[in-house]
């Protein structure tokens, strides 16, 4: 079957088209994230804050010594982290500002943490 004219142009536009549209899928899906769904902070890094954000809205991580947990919602352009769970064994020289954070924004790619009173209280990185 040969096909001529602008019959031929339009085959040959279809199958660009669908030969691209795998390609194009896939660049879509590398694109970072705007929720706050993945890992904030680094996990592996000792004596650092990090959270990690599950789909089913419940958060865990570490201030840098305690665990941590809770539930999360999306509330407009803030995630508010509700009431947090923590353990309470003391540890040296560690901040722990993480455990008075009650709602967060992302900013840049950066997940800020806020007290209940608005106060920024710390930045944690998108974690790779």
């Amino acid at each position: 079957m040969s096909v001529r004219g602008p019959g031929r142009a339009r085959l040959l536009l279809a199958a660009l088209a669908l030969g691209l549209t795998p390609l194009c899928l896939a660049g879509c899906s590398s694109a970072p994230s705007t929720g706050p769904v993945g890992t904030w902070g680094d996990p592996g890094a000792q004596g650092e804050p990090h959270l990690v954000f599950d789909e089913d809205g419940r958060f865990s991580g570490s201030d840098g010594c305690n665990r941590v947990m809770g539930s999360w919602r999306v509330d407009g352009d803030r995630i508010d982290l509700g009431e947090m769970a923590s353990t309470m064994m003391y540890c040296e020289g560690v901040d722990t500002w993480l455990n008075a954070a009650s709602t967060a924004v992302i900013r840049d790619d950066a997940l800020v943490l806020n007290d209940a009173d608005g106060a920024e209280l710390g930045v944690l990185p998108r974690g790779s």
